[in-house]
């Protein structure tokens, strides 16, 4: 069938019926509330201790956009006052931050060297200040700022755009092929001195975010970079692999040097809580200039390394080892909330990410977006009643657009989610949240519609940002070199109909 775009659907009951159509069932309010009629998203939250002042968090977004050694650039610095701006009260980490040079995604990353503390102040205090300016003295009490931790694994580009350096957990039996990692290259595995050097650079990383006034960490665990990663390391032998408690190690190490070393540090985790093999173009419906529909690639073995999912068929969920972790960061680990989000941009971007327009190295959506949308509120609502008493921010709203508010504060007020996360819907429309809770009507002109060159942009070694809506990206040079990629694609795919 023929996917209906959100825009298209003009009221909520418009909205409603296309859901019943596709067999789908979300609680929806008939109209957006304001902070001063009660709405839930208006609410306050308590997080390790902190009151967070509502339901809105804004989640980490990296640009391309540093200098070579890790330094913020004026871009950078716009989209931090921006997030500054929005009106939420959670900012979940603003960007990916390496924890070391070598686990950079892109050689604009930021990363961690011994004298970025300046910079990562001034950085923090934009936000802060812009935050301050929009919403008066004494605002930034309960405005709750992190910084999220990574390394990148298989997914390192340290150095060059156009060359990855991947250090993974263990070979899979999917992924190394599809990112050109030969099976019996032994070099690009971490040995257990290697992991254990990496978690010290994780805590220093920590202790230089609580010197510079961060109030939390996010130890990054989703999306297929290395904390995620070691999650399925079903394979590996020793004592970061193999058991639940051996796949675990990792993460439990960095929250317990954190812990010792910054005690007044929260700490988060951002998970992707379930998993899906890679997905590639439909080749027989791939050409003439497009992207065919995307299929999972064929997996012929026993017992397929993904987290979050049935291992003897991982297009099934399994949440029993996601439940049993999220139990063990609540009982065990000290982490205070966490961000659940799914699956990985690189090799499966319809479940991370759902999207009507597909990036340049995606394919076409193989179900309508609201189901991937809602596959994700659902496991969080599940998540949520197994794991009580630890905070969720919740993935998955963008693509709802218009109805964004609708959906969300009905969430909230049901239970399903404690906090609303927006992603690249704030690259075009940064302050939405303070629309919304000031009464305001929407400004359509600035929703994201899911164009995905935020996406398509740095996949090709270009700045990452809102070129169809936000006019300093429209107007500048990148929009050029973002043309001529796309254009270079569409060749590409005629000629594979030629």
């Amino acid at each position: 069938m023929a996917y209906k775009r959100i825009g298209h659907l003009k009221t909520v009951d418009a909205f409603r019926d296309y859901m019943t159509e596709l067999g789908l069932d979300l609680p929806m309010d008939d109209a957006p509330l304001s902070a001063a009629e009660g709405s839930p998203l208006a609410q306050p939250i308590d997080i390790g201790g902190f009151t967070v002042g509502n339901r809105f968090a804004i989640h980490p977004m990296e640009g391309w956009d540093a200098t070579d050694d890790g330094r913020p650039t004026d871009n950078l610095r716009r989209r931090w006052r921006h997030f500054g701006r929005s009106g939420a009260k959670l900012i979940w980490g603003g960007e990916a931050f390496a924890v070391r040079r070598d686990g950079r995604a892109n050689p604009h990353q930021l990363y961690y060297t011994p004298g970025c503390e300046d910079d990562m102040r001034s950085l923090l205090n934009e936000l802060l200040d812009a935050h301050t300016e929009s919403f008066g003295p004494g605002a930034t009490d309960d405005l709750l700022v992190g910084l999220q931790l990574t390394h990148s694994g298989r997914f390192c580009r340290p150095n060059r755009k156009d060359t990855l350096e991947p250090r993974v957990a263990y070979h899979h039996p999917l992924l190394d092929a599809k990112f050109n990692i030969a099976p019996d290259d032994d070099s690009v595995l971490w040995s257990d001195d290697e992991v254990r050097e990496l978690i010290d650079a994780y805590i220093t990383s920590a202790k230089m975010a609580c010197d510079v006034g961060f109030k939390f960490v996010d130890i990054k665990h989703c999306h297929g970079y290395l904390g995620h990663e070691f999650l399925s390391a079903y394979d590996r032998p020793g004592p970061y692999g193999g058991d639940f408690a051996g796949r675990t190690r990792f993460l439990r190490e960095i929250c317990e040097g954190v812990r010792a070393a910054c005690p007044d540090l929260l700490i988060g985790v951002r998970l992707s809580v379930f998993d899906r093999p890679p997905y590639k173009p439909d080749p027989e419906q791939t050409g003439d200039g497009k992207l065919g529909p995307g299929i999972p690639e064929e997996y012929d073995g026993k017992a397929y390394p993904g987290f979050g999912l049935n291992r003897d068929n991982p297009l099934e969920l399994d949440l029993t080892e996601p439940i049993k972790l999220l139990e063990l960061m609540r009982d065990e680990l000290g982490v205070a909330v966490v961000n659940l989000s799914a699956g990985s941009p690189y090799y499966n971007p319809h479940i991370q990410r759902p999207a009507y327009f597909p990036p340049s190295d995606g394919y076409q959506p193989p179900e309508d977006p609201l189901v991937g949308c809602v596959r994700q509120i659902n496991v969080v609502r599940d998540i949520k009643c197994a794991v009580p008493g630890l905070p969720i921010v919740g993935t998955a709203y963008t693509y709802f657009q218009e109805y964004v508010p609708h959906l969300a504060q009905a969430i909230v007020r049901k239970d399903w989610c404690d906090i609303i996360g927006l992603g690249r819907l704030v690259l075009s429309y940064w302050d939405l949240p303070a629309d919304v809770l000031a009464g305001n009507e929407l400004q359509v002109k600035k929703i994201c519609r899911t164009f995905s060159d935020c996406t398509t942009a740095p996949r090709n070694g270009i700045v990452s940002g809102c070129y169809p809506l936000d006019d300093h990206y429209k107007k500048s040079p990148e929009m050029g070199e973002l043309k001529d990629a796309k254009a270079e694609l569409r060749k590409r795919l005629t000629v594979l109909n030629a």
